[in-house]
C-alpha cells in the first residue's frame, strides 16, 4: 500500500514504515505525531486505486517526526563578465524527516 501526499508544496510517495524528507513542519517537535490531510492518491493492497479531485477526504495518513535538520549547502552565484563583479552566497534548506506509521482508508 502506498499513497501520494502533498506537503510543503511538493508531492511525495509514502509507504508505511518508510521515512521521507519534506519542508520543515513548524510547531512540531521530534517524536510528535503528524497527520497529512492532502492525500492525492492511494493504492491499496488489494489493487484498488483511489484518486482525489483534488484530494481524498476518507484517507488518513499518520506519521512521527524523526528529526529536523538542514540539508547540504548549495552555492548561488552572480557573475558579470569583464566587469570585475562576482557574488557568491550559500544556502542550507531546513527539512523535516517523517516516518509514516499507517495509511488508513475509511
Amino acid at each position: 500500500m502506498y499513497a501520494i501526499v502533498e506537503s510543503g508544496g511538493k508531492q511525495f510517495r509514502v509507504e508505511p514504515g518508510k521515512v521521507f524528507f519534506t519542508e520543515k513542519i513548524v510547531g512540531k517537535a521530534e517524536g510528535e505525531a503528524v497527520t497529512f490531510d492532502k492525500v492525492i492518491m492511494v493504492k491499496t493492497d488489494d489493487g484498488k486505486t483511489l484518486v482525489g479531485k483534488p484530494y481524498l477526504d476518507n484517507v488518513e495518513i499518520t506519521g512521527t517526526i524523526v528529526e529536523h535538520g538542514r540539508a547540504r549547502k548549495i552555492l548561488v552565484g552572480k557573475f558579470r563578465p569583464r566587469k570585475n563583479y562576482k557574488r557568491i552566497k550559500g544556502h542550507r534548506q531546513w527539512y523535516t524527516a517523517v516516518k509514516i506509521e499507517k495509511i488508513e482508508v475509511k
